[in-house]
């Protein structure tokens, strides 16, 4: 039976809670949408090399002598997509590595895995190369610059060096 008097740590809702709290913080911290991208996209050159796709009563086999290629294109991008989620400092080197990977990919990897590594491939490396780091002070200048009328917020028109205003207060 639980302590009326325990801590609110101590509740299972508040843990799952900080949990999604901290989590989302490090997200919010590395291009984790580029990595997930990136991982994600050799899964699909990785599988339909080696695998065999049934349609009705028709077996359609991928594997061809390309398989190596795919194997090692596929595992690349996979940790690629690892390295951009731990080494931020390395991202334009991962997001350029992931895109090229993913574009040689294409004639060599069945068609960059029928077309889905390719294109998360090339996704995840853009953003890879676009995403940069969160400024430290960065929620504090977004707060400052939202004039809420009424609150007494401070004013953004431009003042004129004469001495008028240039903009609406």
């Amino acid at each position: 039976m639980p302590n009326p008097t325990t801590p609110a740590e101590s509740d299972p809702r508040r843990g799952l809670a900080g949990a999604r709290e901290s989590f989302r913080a490090w997200r919010g911290s590395r291009p984790f949408w580029a990595g997930s991208l990136t991982l994600a996209a050799g899964f699909p050159i990785l599988y339909f090399a080696f695998s065999h796709i049934t349609l009705g009563g028709i077996t359609l086999a991928l594997s061809t002598m390309a398989g190596a290629g795919s194997l090692v294109i596929g595992l690349l991008l996979m940790v690629l997509g690892v390295t951009m989620w731990f080494q931020q400092q390395v991202r334009t080197f991962a997001g350029i590595a992931a895109t090229l990977l993913s574009l040689v990919s294409f004639p060599l990897a069945n068609f960059g895995g029928l077309l889905l590594g390719l294109l998360s491939g090339l996704v995840g490396g853009a953003l890879a190369c676009a995403w940069a780091p969160p400024d430290a002070g960065s929620e504090a200048a977004a707060e400052d610059r939202i004039a809420v009328p009424g609150a007494g917020a401070r004013s953004t028109a431009l003042t004129d060096p004469a001495g008028g205003s240039l903009g609406a207060e």
